[in-house]
């Protein structure tokens, strides 16, 4: 799926004006053309600190910011990799702990693009190749890389010896790549194991957690599961971590919704399971509070679009796009808005599952606003409209986008869901980029 990446710096634009021309235009699966790139980039991959290796359908990118959170606050510098951007294509890449400016990114990517030629890279292969450079070539302690696809055939996977690797929450997406099943998205996730390095996973149903475990152990690398080898329980006031090496009380993340308590708690286990970098537990006690990830259920500041609602109203965003991240998200704006009415907007891709986001997002919404997701394919507002009616909502409206959609959100709670790609739109809109 096309990223539409744009930059307000004029020599930033041009590389990905010259990336969008040379790249295949779609997602494509395979480690053979980064690979190659990389060898004509003198494989800077080869030469980073230390990293930690997110996979999973839903929670890795919160994983991977309670991880950076805790080398951060052991007095660590990080780079940090993830993807997609969700306003300024700069998000991409942290580079010791801030995000690769301008100046440095407009070079950058011309030296990959100059060595790309004939290799038909993607899209998310040039990134890759130019995050990796950059953190070659940028003194740090530690790397934390989200996997973009999948797991074994995604450019990332080029990673040969992390310190860790882990796996979050699984679910159905992307079938187009990964496979229709749960087990066929697992064994994808599970690519990621490398050989004798630790492999941390959250618990999973028996045979996803068996397909994982057969590819691991065909790998190398040996599994620590929750519930069997570390485990987790959530508390009014506090997270308690146990594995063998003994117990920790945490924090409640800062990072809304009971979800979020397996991320943090995975992200824990992966620092406490590998060697390469000592975190202590003060540190990973103040990951919990010290994490950032915007779109996350996140509560928008005053800004344009909050200007919109009522006076008092509360104006939330989240990016979650299928069905798992639809049942997470629901308890989460239900506990928010404490028996207050809840005024959705909604927009989605068009492969994404409507009927699977809307069983668990129609039952809490009391009004329904369905928006166009702007420059990506998306289901017609008409369409999810019409879904939603269908499964119950007792007000449902069409908007040309966002802010007309706000216009007319009469509610003290708006959640407004079902893409990062209208969630970073949103964040423009509001004049609320990450940083």
């Amino acid at each position: 799926m096309p990223d539409h990446a744009r930059s307000s710096d004029p020599a930033v634009q041009a590389q990905l004006d010259r990336l969008w021309r040379l790249s295949p235009g779609a997602d494509v699966l395979g480690l053979d053309r980064i690979t190659r790139l990389l060898a004509r980039l003198g494989d800077p991959h080869r030469h980073l600190p230390p990293v930690l290796h997110v996979a999973g359908t839903n929670g890795k990118g919160s994983t991977c910011a309670f991880l950076r959170a805790a080398l951060e606050a052991a007095g660590y510098k990080v780079h940090a990799y993830t993807s997609p951007h969700l306003v300024r294509f700069n998000e991409r890449i942290r580079l010791a702990g801030n995000l690769i400016t301008d100046a440095q990114l407009a070079p950058l990517l011309a030296e990959v693009l100059d060595r790309a030629d004939g290799v038909n890279a993607s899209f998310f292969e040039v990134t890759t190749a130019a995050a990796f450079l950059a953190f070659a070539r940028t003194p740090a302690d530690a790397c934390v890389v989200e996997v973009g696809l999948g797991g074994r055939l995604d450019a990332t996977n080029v990673l040969a010896d992390p310190a860790a690797t882990g796996i979050a929450a699984l679910g159905i997406d992307h079938q187009a790549f990964l496979g229709d099943t749960a087990v066929q998205i697992a064994r994808e996730k599970a690519g990621i194991a490398e050989p004798g390095r630790p492999l941390m996973t959250l618990a999973y149903p028996d045979p996803i957690a068996a397909a994982v475990q057969e590819v691991a152990l065909a790998a190398g690398a040996p599994v620590l599961a929750a519930e069997r080898d570390w485990r987790f329980t959530s508390h009014p006031d506090h997270v308690r971590y146990e594995d063998a090496t003994g117990a920790l009380d945490l924090p409640l993340p800062v990072l809304p919704g009971r979800h979020q308590h397996a991320n943090l708690a995975l992200a824990v286990a992966m620092l406490r399971h590998q060697d390469r970098i000592v975190v202590p537990d003060a540190a990973l006690q103040a990951a919990a509070t010290g994490a950032r990830w915007p779109a996350r259920m996140q509560r928008l500041r005053p800004g344009p679009l909050t200007a919109l609602l009522p006076e008092g109203a509360e104006l939330w965003l989240d990016g979650g796009h299928n069905e798992d991240a639809a049942a997470a998200i629901a308890p989460v704006i239900a506990a928010q808005a404490q028996g207050r009415p809840v005024h959705l907007v909604l927009g989605l891709l068009a492969n994404k599952d409507m009927a699977g986001v809307l069983r668990h997002l129609a039952p809490i919404a009391g009004a329904l606003t369905a928006v166009p997701v702007p420059d990506h394919a998306h289901h017609a507002p008409a369409d999810l409209a019409e879904a939603a009616r269908g499964a119950g909502v007792p007000v449902v409206a069409t908007a040309p986008d966002v802010p007309a959609a706000l216009a007319q959100a009469d509610a003290p709670v708006v959640l407004i869901a079902g893409s990062l790609y209208l969630a970073g739109a949103v964040l423009a809109a509001n004049d609320e980029p990450p940083d």
